[in-house]
């Protein structure tokens, strides 16, 4: 994180939250703090409840932290029948509106009826009069969320997805699985995906290709599955690919995708964001071995982009 600028205001919006200030001197009366540090009272939100208020997260309130950053308060609500994974994406606007950073919070294991306060720190803000909402929020079980963040799931292997490449209406991400445990993992062919919208029920109409090929032979062909085995800290990378062509019908965008890694195991919810356009396909690679040198010790891998150098195998 930048190091934090001097805030000069706190102040109010019509639309979303502002946020706080923090200067030398006390936001509320102008003075100085006794102590010298900088202050500034906490605001309550006011605005458009959409952007204060959304799938269960809501903004409370805003003011400084211990160092001179910008904050904001906010609560997770479960509503749901069992223990849930809470990722929320927030936006901080500029005085012109313009998003100038998305900062994230994953809140792990809410269980029913629960409700969960935290404060998110914002870092650096570019001007006095920035502003903070809410943009997307995602939920998963807790038995299946792997977050990297999170401890090492009872399998041994985290899932986790990569921020993604786009080009030409090309889509390809990167899915990874990580051997956090202190076992050896074995793992062949390709992961099992099964496409979730937006409330988690499964989607259909969409083919799930074993292979790349028929999406884009931009890479190469198709490397053929091989048995690859991971020790503890190695990890393994699978690539999602399609086209977000939209012509006829209806487009679809895929929030979640829970993975198999392997026959029997247990499955993971991973929020790729896939936006399949109306093709109608996805490809999916084979498992190949990430030779990316990683840390040999449980908890040791953290993500990242695979190494995706062609005709890489496993062992």
């Amino acid at each position: 994180m930048r190091p934090a600028a001097l805030l000069a205001a706190c102040a109010l919006a019509a639309s979303t939250v502002l946020v706080a200030g923090c200067g030398s001197e006390n936001a509320a009366s102008g003075s100085r703090a006794a102590s010298g540090s900088p202050t500034c009272a906490s605001r309550p939100p006011t605005g458009d409840p959409a952007d204060l208020k959304r799938d269960g997260v809501t903004i409370l309130s805003q003011g400084c932290g211990p160092s001179p950053s910008a904050q904001t308060e906010f609560e997770v609500t479960n509503t749901e029948t069992e223990p849930f994974t809470y990722t929320i994406s927030f936006e901080v606007r500029n005085g012109s509106g313009e998003v100038t950073s998305n900062p994230h919070r994953t809140v792990a294991s809410v269980a029913p009826g629960q409700t969960v306060r935290k404060t998110l720190e914002l870092g650096e803000v570019p001007t006095a009069g920035a502003r903070v909402r809410i943009g997307k929020v995602r939920a998963v079980p807790a038995d299946e969320a792997s977050e990297v963040s999170g401890k090492c799931p009872p399998s041994g292997m985290r899932i986790t997805t990569d921020e993604g490449d786009a080009a030409m209406g090309l889509r390809a991400v990167g899915l990874h699985l990580a051997n956090c445990g202190t076992g050896v993992v074995k793992i062949n062919g390709y992961p099992r995906l099964q496409l979730l919208d937006e409330r988690r029920r499964p989607l259909t109409g969409v083919r799930i290709l074993d292979g790349t090929g028929a999406i884009s032979t931009a890479g190469g062909p198709d490397a053929p599955p091989r048995p690859v085995t991971l020790r503890p800290g190695e990890a393994a990378y699978a690539s999602l690919m399609w086209r977000n062509t939209t012509e006829s019908g209806t487009p679809v965008n895929v929030p979640y995708v829970r993975v198999t890694p392997k026959p029997g195991s247990p499955t993971a919810i991973v929020t790729p964001e896939l936006d399949l356009g109306t093709t109608g396909r996805l490809g999916v690679g084979p498992w190949t071995k990430d030779r990316v040198s990683r840390p040999a010790t449980p908890d040791g891998y953290s993500g990242g982009r695979p190494s995706r150098t062609p005709g890489s195998t496993g062992e």
